[in-house]
């Protein structure tokens, strides 16, 4: 009879596991998605924007004079160089959430990096930074629960 047991128990933990990996799968890819959306819409169309303004030869006070972007006024003196500044991290967001997506570690270090630095830079990035806060906040934290929220059965990993 103990065998039936330990097959059953055997059968439930894998279903534990199975279950596990499941979630933690699609936190990842909900976490990719955002990430990837971010990197898009938010920072990749800026870097577009910005090539179009330079093929027309619109000069960066008129932009600078219309637009009021950023709360610092050394990011709105700047408008030109912080849209450049946009392209990079689009740049790093997107191949860090298609890294995630395709279940690769090195996209989630590159996405965890991403999502703490976009937090760390946000305040000065205010209020545009908000939008931001908000999507890489999103993404750390399904990321972390991802990784560190349960084991291979199911269970609530603890700090002891």
């Amino acid at each position: 009879m103990s065998g039936a047991n330990s097959l059953l128990s055997g059968i439930v933990n894998d279903q534990h596991s199975v279950k596990a990996l499941q979630t933690r799968r699609r936190q990842y890819r909900w976490a990719g998605t955002l990430l990837l959306a971010q990197g898009i819409l938010m920072e990749g169309l800026v870097f577009v924007g910005l090539t179009v303004l330079l093929a027309i030869g619109v000069p960066q006070e008129v932009i600078s004079e219309r637009a009021d972007v950023f709360a610092l006024p050394y990011l709105q003196e700047n408008l030109y160089l912080m849209m450049a500044m946009s392209g990079i991290f689009a740049a790093l967001r997107v191949l860090g959430a298609i890294g995630l997506l395709r279940n690769r570690l090195w996209g989630l270090g590159l996405s965890l990096i991403n999502c703490v630095v976009t937090l760390t830079l946000m305040i000065f990035l205010l209020p545009a930074g908000i939008a931001d806060g908000v999507l890489s906040g999103t993404a750390l934290v399904l990321m972390l629960f991802a990784r560190l929220g349960r084991d291979a059965e199911g269970q609530p990993r603890l700090l002891t």
